[in-house]
Parts: structure tokens; sequence; C-alpha cells
């Protein structure tokens, strides 16, 4: 079988090739929609919105997000082509440029990120088990090791980890590391007390929702990247809502509560103890190891991006790409983490309220008869969202700025669009 890193962003999947159905579907983005960093965004809830609106913000943010997730991955399996061969559908061979740029820069970011947070939960199990003097708690050691791990999927590619992996046993001890710490939070913490107390104040709900709906947004520059390799509408989009929803409104639903219970500090290290204190870090160390998938996917992805820029093989760019991660991760600090979350929805949410329209409405799921150099309708439209949205988190902070943004984006292009819409589409 021919390798996925071996297929250029710019050509469709053989539909020989597409083999993924809605298990696979459903145990990639369960297992995405797990992990440290989602515990940890559950932890920067708690302190603000307490158990009650954080649960509520999870489930609006998770719920929205996943709709508009699915729908994206639907276009990979439409079309056959990677997210960002995809865009230029929309806006053009040359105006996809800026995007996939964009797209480069965030995932780089997000698979550093990735590589902090096993790194600071591996240096935590490791003083735990064998003390903090020893070598096993070297943040350096875990940083190498983690960043070797995720370049090295990243290379190999993503259709044999997913079948022979993640659906035949991965899932099933991810589950089981749910259920754990699912079990220990019944057993040890007062979680009708919990649920009766009402957060501090400090973010409003608007803000939490927004926190939140970045993470499934944050994985729109990519799922087609994955969903091509599907060729049923149907089962990408009903694998990708229910995984993703249940495993990410899950976990970080446990952040909130642990951090609640257990870690009223709110650090990220209050709370890894707190779930390193569970089955004897059992449970952590299965979503520890989990987290590695994050990171492969986001080297992977960010090389396939690249590749729209550049004519290299997508392997020596996962290469290059996982270094610099590695090199970030040795050096970058966690604490603009929500910052960063907040940025990516400002510039993604508006450009997929541009391709969610110009699939769907302007060319009702056909390809173009051409694609041109830059479609300068897209460009406008996304720009004006990008813009409403930065204009009502400044002026209007208590209001989500996500759907507004999106929507503004989508509807300004459908207008813009409705002369190419008809002159272009092939059936």
């Amino acid at each position: 079988m021919t390798s996925p890193s071996q297929f250029s962003p710019d050509h469709p999947i053989p539909i020989q090739q597409r083999i993924f159905g809605a298990r696979d579907l459903f145990s990639l983005w369960f297992s995405l929609g797990i992990g440290l960093m989602v515990l940890q965004v559950g932890a920067m809830l708690a302190p603000g919105l307490g158990l009650a609106g954080a649960v509520l913000a999870i489930a609006l943010g998770t719920g929205v997000g996943v709709l508009l997730l699915g729908a994206a991955g639907v276009i990979g399996s439409d079309t056959g082509l990677s997210a960002m061969g995809t865009l230029k559908l929309s806006l053009g061979s040359h105006g996809a440029r800026l995007p996939a740029l964009l797209n480069l820069l965030q995932l780089v970011g997000w698979g550093a990120f990735e590589i902090i947070v096993m790194r600071d939960a591996a240096s935590l199990l490791g003083a735990r088990a064998f003390g903090e003097d020893s070598a096993w708690n070297s943040p350096m050691l875990w940083t190498l090791c983690f960043g070797a791990l995720a370049t090295l999927l990243a290379v190999s590619g993503p259709l044999a980890f997913v079948r022979k992996v993640l659906r035949a046993w991965g899932i099933w001890l991810l589950l089981g590391a749910c259920l754990w710490l699912t079990w220990n939070l019944f057993a040890k913490a007062d979680l009708a007390e919990l649920w009766n107390r009402a957060g501090d104040g400090s973010m409003s709900l608007a803000v939490g929702f927004d926190i939140v709906i970045a993470m499934p947004l944050s994985w729109l520059p990519l799922i087609a990247d994955y969903s091509r390799f599907a060729r049923n509408g149907k089962h990408v989009f009903g694998g990708t809502v229910v995984g993703y929803f249940i495993g990410n409104t899950w976990l970080m639903s446990l952040g909130v509560a642990y951090t609640l219970a257990f870690a009223a500090s709110g650090e990220v290290n209050a709370l890894l103890l707190a779930l390193a204190g569970a089955g004897m870090g059992i449970p952590l160390l299965l979503i520890l190891l989990d987290e590695s998938e994050k990171a492969f996917a986001d080297i992977h992805s960010a090389a396939v991006s690249t590749g729209v820029l550049l004519p290299l093989k997508v392997e020596h760019l996962a290469l290059a790409i996982g270094v610099l991660c590695t090199l970030i991760a040795l050096l970058a600090p966690l604490a603009q983490y929500e910052n960063f979350l907040l940025l990516i929805g400002s510039v993604f949410a508006p450009l997929f309220g541009v391709v969610l329209m110009d699939h769907y409405v302007v060319r009702r799921r056909r390809l173009p008869a051409q694609v041109n150099g830059l479609h300068w309708q897209a460009l406008v439209a996304w720009f004006a969202g990008a813009v409403a949205y930065h204009l009502i988190a400044a002026k209007a902070p208590e209001l989500d700025a996500t759907l507004p943004a999106l929507l503004l984006a989508g509807v300004l292009h459908g207008l813009l669009s409705l002369n190419r819409g008809r002159e272009t589409v092939q059936a």
C-alpha cells in the first residue's frame, strides 16, 4: 500500500486508497479529543466558571465546533484532497498560500505545546516513581524522547497507525483510562457540592465558549488530511462528530472536576499530581502515550501544508518540522496558551466560514471547472470575518466572537461569489 505521505497535497487520493470507515474516523477523533492538553483546558475554565458553568461552556463549544469540524471533514472525502488542497478550490491556487503559511505556523505551535505537555507529565510520573533526583525527572530527556517519537510517527504516516494500532486496541485502553478516572472522581469527590459551587467570575461564559470551541476548530485546517482516505461523507461526518464530542467533552469535564476537587490552585502541576494519584498513575500514563498521536498529527499536517509552498517530499518536511517543534518545546513556556487558542479562532473560524459556504452553497459539493490563481471574493470575506472577530473581542468581550465572525465571512463570501458559483461549477 502506498504511504499517505507519498501523496501530493494537490492530487486526490485514488479511490482504492480510501479505506477509512465510520469506525476508523470514530477511533481517530475520539482519540484526538482526549489528551493532557484537553484536561488542562478544563483546568483553565474551572476557577472562573465553576463546574456547572464550565460543563455548559464545554458542551456548547464542543457541540458547535464538532459540527463545523465534521462538515469540513466531508470536504476531504468529497474531493480526496488534503486540507490545503481543498483551500485552493475556494481561495485559488495563489490565494491558498497565505492560509497554508498560517496553518504551518499554528501547527508548529500545537506540536511544540503537545511535546511540552507530554514532557511535564512524564517528568512528574518519573519523579513520583524514581525520586526527584532521578534521571527520569529530566525535562530535556522527555522533550527529546517525545519529540523523536512524534517525528517518527509523522514521517511514517497515519493509515497504519489508525487501522493497526488505534482501532484495534488503542481506543480500548483510552476508554479504560477515562472510565477509571471517572470512577475515581465519583468515589473521592463530593460532586453535588462542586456542582453547586459558583465560579469566581474571572471568566465569562462567552470567553469559556471561545476557548473550548478553539479546540475542535484547531483541527479544521488539517481534518481533510485524514478524511480524504474515506469515500463516504456520512461516515466521515458521523464518526468525526460523535467521536470528538464524546472524547473532548468527557476529558475536559474531568479536567474541570479534578481541578476543583483536588487541585484548587488551578496550576498545571497540581492537576497532574491529582491525576497521577488515580490508579497508580496508569490512566494518566495511557493518556500521556495517546498525546503523542496529536503531536504526530500536527507535525504530519504541517508537512502537508508546507508541501503546498515548497516542492519537497512530505517525509523530509515532517522530519524538519519535528526537529523544529522539539527545539521550540525546549525553550517555550506554556504561559500564553489561552491567548494562543483565541488567536487560532480569530484566524481559522472566518476562513472556514468561507470554505464551508463555498463548498456547500456556492459550488454545491461539486468541483470547480478550473482553479484560478486568486479568488479575491474569498480573501475579502475572510479578512472581513477576521476583523469582525477582533472588533467584537475588543469592544464586547462578554460576547462570543467566533460564530459571528464565521457567519459573517461565510455570508459575505456567498454574496460576493454568486456569479462564480453559476459560471465555474461543473457536475
